[in-house]
């Protein structure tokens, strides 16, 4: 090796000895950093749950039950209350003596109930007469009640304002070619009046029970199931126009809306001599039989004042009882029941004849 070579690696040497002891320095001082980094995150872990500063977290009670828990009872509290509500059959029932009058002092107790023959527990669901009512007024606007629509209008009227009470409501259909709503639910008996009187006939056909079918839909959809809900209808029942529904259809359907049905034939015991109209007369029985109601043929068109006191007082005095039926099944099939009284056979009792059970 030559001299100069040998002098230039002596000056190199320092130099190498400064980059390496550099390096060293470089790395410890990386790998040091990264485990007081390690240590810090092992200590305090990512996105901590900050602690209150002032006002200590309270103290947990064992004996109470936890939040979760609570929630859970409440589902299912609402879960039981549904099923029990979707059993509760309610029972209007009017209670009648000798001579017709309304009988008013009964209670529950009084009351004696089957299902398909099995007794059940009676409950009063209210005072008599003072559950809300839900009435459809219909009026027959046919050519067959063209000469007697105005008296028919005014006794009717005169019949709101006896029977409707704060809370009750009242809606108007005419039966024509077609099913017509006139004034939908209404509390303001006033408007209702009005509507009533603002009706004109037609002399159009019939399409009656296209048109008491109608009538319950609605107050199925519209009222509440704790309300009484009636129809009354003033016609003579003969049906020349129905396109949807038929009597063994109405009969179904009122009673699946848990309607009461009232009739009044303004036509009077002529329609004997007719068969059309005695077969419109007996499908108004038919009707009114199944549902608790009544159907009412006045002499004369005078009499028809009487009979909407009739009704009148017999709403005002009619029982809404209920039961919770020992047959559970949801499976949308009908169920025939009995009412009667305990120990007054002098007592006349009017009430539906039957239901249908909910359907799953």
């Amino acid at each position: 090796m030559t001299t100069k070579l040998r002098l230039s690696l002596y000056c190199l040497a320092p130099a190498a000895i400064l980059i390496v002891m550099i390096s060293f320095l470089f790395f410890e001082i990386t790998g040091h950093a990264q485990r007081s980094r390690q240590i810090t995150q092992s200590q305090n872990p990512t996105n901590p749950k900050p602690r209150p500063t002032s006002t200590p977290a309270p103290r947990v009670r064992t004996d109470q039950p936890s939040k979760t828990k609570s929630q859970e009872q409440s589902i299912q509290s609402r879960e039981e209350t549904f099923r029990i509500n979707s059993n509760l059959v309610a029972v209007p029932v009017s209670v009648t003596d000798a001579s017709g009058q309304p009988v008013r002092n009964l209670t529950a107790s009084d009351f004696l109930l089957d299902e398909e023959g099995k007794a059940q527990q009676v409950v009063s669901l209210g005072e008599p007469g003072k559950t809300p009512v839900e009435i459809a007024l219909l009026f027959d606007v046919s050519g067959s009640v063209y000469e007697r629509f105005e008296f028919e209008q005014q006794a009717a009227s005169r019949f709101l304002k006896q029977v409707l009470k704060s809370g009750d409501a009242a809606s108007i259909f005419s039966i024509g070619i077609r099913p017509k709503m006139i004034h939908p639910r209404e509390f303001n008996v006033d408007k209702i009046v009005r509507s009533v009187m603002s009706m004109t006939p037609t002399k159009e056909p019939t399409a009656f029970f296209d048109s008491i079918v109608e009538a319950a839909h609605y107050l199925g959809n519209t009222s509440d199931s704790a309300t009484r809900r009636v129809i009354i209808v003033i016609s003579d029942g003969e049906d020349n126009r129905s396109d949807n529904y038929q009597l063994t259809d109405a009969l179904r359907e009122l009673q699946r809306t848990d309607c009461l049905f009232y009739s009044i034939n303004p036509s009077g015991p002529s329609i004997r001599l007719n068969r059309i109209s005695m077969r419109g007369q007996n499908g108004l029985v038919s009707l009114a039989s199944v549902t608790g109601g009544a159907a009412f043929l006045p002499n004369k068109l005078e009499d028809l004042d009487a009979v909407f006191r009739q009704i009148t007082a017999e709403l005002q005095a009619q029982y809404l009882i209920g039961y919770y039926s020992s047959d559970e099944r949801t499976d949308g099939g009908y169920r025939r029941i009995d009412v009667r009284v305990v120990k007054r056979a002098d007592l006349r009792v009017r009430a539906r004849k039957g239901y249908y059970a909910p359907k799953a």
